[in-house]
């Protein structure tokens, strides 16, 4: 399958690099790739991206799109975010295709797995 016109990177806006790096080190295994004092890349193995140095959070109350990380264990997964500091915004819900639950890292910006 071709790579044209694929999401190719991600980015999210953070207040501190480290508790985001620690936090996604952590719970994901992400690698981490720092630019200086405004920007900081990461690569989870199939796709990269970053978090800019700001104030706002990356949130679906005000918008923004909700990435979704796939887990085989999907309790195990939230135990480890849970663990590492983050915050559920909805527990483990079934949906058409699946379950999930959304959370907050430590800016606040929201995922679901």
């Amino acid at each position: 399958m071709s790579e044209n016109l694929k999401v190719d990177y991600v980015e999210w806006p953070a207040r501190d690099f480290d508790a985001v790096q620690a936090f996604y080190e952590q719970v994901f295994g992400w690698t981490f790739t720092d630019y200086g004092p405004d920007y900081r890349a990461f690569s989870d193995g199939s796709i990269d991206g970053g978090f800019y140095r700001a104030e706002q959070q990356s949130s679906t109350t005000s918008g923004a799109a909700l990435v979704v990380i796939y887990a085989l264990d999907l309790e195990q997964a939230r135990e480890a975010v849970v663990a590492a500091g983050g915050t559920l915004v909805k527990d483990i819900f079934s949906f058409p295709g699946g379950r999930r639950f959304q959370f907050t890292d430590p800016n606040g910006n929201e995922l679901a797995v």
